[in-house]
């Protein structure tokens, strides 16, 4: 059986202000933590918590914790940093390098 891989090239980068758009914390803003390229997800800062109960073990305390879930990026929008707006990246070629730019207000993100 040939099983292909289905990574998914995300035009969202750490540290990019996003604001969540479905789910249970639909609404809020966060930057981005992490992002899994293989499984299309995103970690989101201070959203997507969930309750975990652990037991005590060694020097590690038990109890409830929060626990971060991510996102899949299709719940996701970027803010642009430019307009403020909730925006969908483009692409473009400057040179030999890909840069992204807002749809909205056509400038550069970095």
């Amino acid at each position: 059986m040939n099983l292909k891989m289905n990574i998914v090239k995300t035009k969202l980068k750490k540290g990019d202000s996003v604001k969540i758009l479905l789910g249970k914390d639909s609404g809020k803003t966060g930057k981005i933590e992490k992002v899994l390229n293989k499984n299309g997800r995103v970690f989101v800062g201070g959203v997507n918590l969930y309750k975990r109960h652990v037991k005590k073990m060694g020097d590690m305390e038990g109890g409830i914790i929060d626990l971060p879930k991510s996102l899949q990026l299709s719940n996701v929008g970027l803010i642009c940093p430019n307009c403020s707006k909730v925006t969908r990246i483009g692409l473009k070629m400057d040179g030999a390098t890909k840069v992204r730019f807002c749809r909205k207000c056509k400038k550069e993100i970095k």
